[in-house]
């Protein structure tokens, strides 16, 4: 694989920053690829601007930032706003269509509309909302197996609400599959 850019971006507490890290080591843990995860975020620790960028290569990554992204998923409309730019042309954009209402502007990309929120309510709490948007990027991108996503969720997020989260990641490889 060549150089393979991801952008998640959103708010903060909408669980940006762990998809960030469970994707960063599901690659490199569990599928035998180099990974580069780095993050941002505002002041606030919920409710402010927050993105997890992640590359991915069978190569060295020189540079650790994402420049033009293959794939951007927008979990909120002020992350479309703001990075939809970078998002290369023919590039996958994953959105929330409860979240980003606008319509997106820009025909040169392909757009998933997933309920990430919804779906996580479906699966006891919105918190999973992240869970359900790494596994629509998980079933679109196909770039780690299913499998070294599950064994990084397993070692990300606490023991009492594994169950829930690999619901989650499940429920959002199964929306995009069907």
């Amino acid at each position: 694989m060549k150089r393979y850019e991801i952008r998640i971006a959103g708010f903060g507490g909408q669980g940006v920053v762990t998809v960030g890290k469970i994707l960063g080591a599901a690659a490199v843990l569990y599928d035998r690829k180099n990974a580069v995860q780095t993050q941002s975020y505002g002041p606030e620790s919920r409710g402010g601007a927050c993105k997890s960028e992640v590359v991915l290569s069978d190569g060295q990554i020189h540079y650790p930032k994402v420049r033009s992204a293959d794939v951007l998923v927008a979990l909120s409309q002020p992350a479309l706003d703001l990075y939809l730019k970078d998002l290369k042309a023919g590039g996958l954009l994953i959105i929330d269509p409860l979240t980003v209402i606008r319509e997106v502007p820009r025909t040169d990309v392909r757009v998933v509309r997933v309920p990430t929120a919804q779906i996580a309510l479906e699966v006891g709490n919105k918190k999973f909302q992240n869970m359900v948007a790494l596994g629509a990027l998980a079933s679109l991108t196909g770039l780690i197996a299913p499998e070294a996503y599950r064994k990084a969720i397993g070692d990300a997020v606490p023991s009492g609400t594994l169950r829930q989260n690999l619901e989650a990641f499940e429920k959002g490889m199964n929306y995009v599959r069907s």
